[in-house]
Parts: C-alpha cells; structure tokens; sequence
C-alpha cells in the first residue's frame, strides 16, 4: 500500500504484495526520511518491527496464573478452619421463663468416623428445677442427677434433686459424616437469676475419639477452639410494662366498640324519625271526565 506524500499508511496485513488476513500485528513506526515518519506492519520488510502483542498477552496471562495461585495458597495457610460446635437452642431465654425447650444440637465433623454417644452436663450453679428427655429413634438415654447444697424454690415446692447429666448412646449407625442430630429435652422453668448457663459436652465417635466441648469463651479467649454450649438467661421483662401493654389494649378496644355501636344506633334512630316525620304518601287528584 502506497502512502501519499506526508500521510502515513496504515497496515491493514498487506506485505510485499501478500494478505496475511489471520494475522494480528503491531504497528511500529521508523524514520524512511528526515521528517517523515513510515508505519509499517511487523511482517519481513515493514521496516524492523517486532511481533510484541501475542508475547505481551502471554506474559500477562502467566502473571495473573501466578499471582492468584499465590494468593489461594496463602489464604489456604492463614485461614482459620471453621468448625461446626455442639451449640444450644435457643440460644437465650428471659429469667423465669417457663416450659422452655431446649435442643442441643450436634453435627458431625469427621469424615471417616460417625457420631455414637453425646454426655451433656448441666451446671450447678444455675440448675434447671425439672428435665424431661424426648425419646429420639436409634438413641437410648441416661439421666444421672445431684442433690443441692441449696433447694431450688419452685412453684409446687423447693427441689434439691436436679439433673447433673445426661447421656445418649446410639443404638444403630448414629450420626453419619456430613449429618447432624438434635436432642431435646424440657427444661420447664428457666432460672430467676440472669446469667450465663454453661452445658459442658463430650462427643464420642465411633472411632474411640472423644471431643470434649468444654472450652468457655473468656476477655482473654472471646472464640476458644472447643466452645461449651452456652444459655443466656436474660433479665426477665417488667410485670407492669406487660400489664399495662395489654390493659392499654383492652381499652382501646373497649372505646372503639362503643363509639361503633353508638354510631350504628344514632343511623337507626334518624331513620325512624323520618320515617315517621314523611307519613302516608297522598293520593293524586282525580282528572275530570270530559
């Protein structure tokens, strides 16, 4: 391609009298004569220029291969691998709360072992008055209880016999890798005091490994490695508050019946007076014979 004088050309694959249509090349520029730059395209006879775009490419490609290959390997070592604990559910209740239920819930973290035995202790600090267990299929139950130093003062007397803990042994296969359980229990009244109610766990696999939730969270270790399923007992919210919400209630209600059924014998009463006020409608007068 022919340039005219002082413009340049621009190379469109065409080389010495050859189309190179599937060819992608850069365009360089060089000095034919003082003052007249030439673009020629890299091809034998454009003038010297190198073949720069797919080498470019290449590079970058294998530096981005590099540097996120890099950066997966260096999240895979800084991570923190987050395990699933045996928690509690719910996680909070009000203090005083009654027939509360409670579901400790337990997943299995092994990929070659199952599930077979779960020991739950209950604390003797903040003890539960009353414990009944569900009956869960394949499991089998143990309850083993404490006598109190001090009874507990209940609703139908003091109790100084609580549950210290309870045990669940399977009786088939247990929880399988990747499936959890829940095991549930009636707590019937939570605790009067507010407070932090600590169920130390051990779970047994079929493996013989025990892994023993024990671990409490504390200022110095707020996210330990092997955390106790943990119930937080709330203040309980103010009688009065409660009372007063629903007297308000009531009234409302109260007031807005009334205004309705005033408003509806009010409508009545207007339409019997006119009624009355309109009396029998009067005969036309009769039109005289012609």
């Amino acid at each position: 391609m022919q340039a005219d004088e002082g413009q340049p050309a621009i190379a469109q694959g065409f080389v010495s009298g050859h189309r190179h249509s599937a060819d992608i090349v850069t365009v360089g520029v060089s000095s034919d004569r003082a003052g007249a730059p030439a673009y020629a395209c890299g091809r034998p006879g454009g003038g010297g220029v190198r073949h720069t775009v797919g080498t470019m490419t290449n590079r970058v490609g294998r530096l981005t291969a590099i540097t996120g290959a890099a950066a997966l390997l260096a999240s895979l070592l800084l991570a923190t691998p987050a395990w699933a604990h045996v928690t509690v559910h719910p996680q909070s209740v009000h203090a005083g709360a009654s027939d509360i239920e409670l579901v400790f819930r337990v997943p299995n973290e092994r990929d070659d072992a199952d599930t077979v035995a779960l020991q739950v202790y209950f604390p003797a600090d903040l003890p539960l008055a009353t414990v009944d267990v569900l009956p869960l299929a394949g499991w089998t139950e143990r309850v083993d209880t404490r006598t109190l130093s001090t009874p507990i003062q209940t609703d139908d007397g003091p109790v100084s016999r609580v549950v210290a803990d309870i045990t669940w042994t399977a009786t088939a296969g247990g929880i399988a890798p990747g499936q959890y359980e829940d095991f549930t229990v009636a707590a019937g009244r939570a605790p009067s005091t507010p407070g932090a109610v600590v169920f130390k766990a051990l779970q047994t696999y079929s493996s013989g490994e025990i892994v023993r939730w024990i671990q409490v969270a504390t200022s110095q270790d707020p996210q330990p490695d092997f955390p106790a399923p943990v119930l937080t007992v709330t203040p309980a919210a103010p009688a009065d508050a409660v009372a007063g919400a629903g007297t308000g209630s009531g009234d409302a209600l109260a007031v807005t019946a009334l205004i309705v059924a005033g408003v509806a014998l009010a409508g009545v009463v207007a339409l019997f007076v006119l009624r009355r006020g309109a009396g029998p409608a009067s005969d036309p007068p009769d039109e005289p014979l012609t």
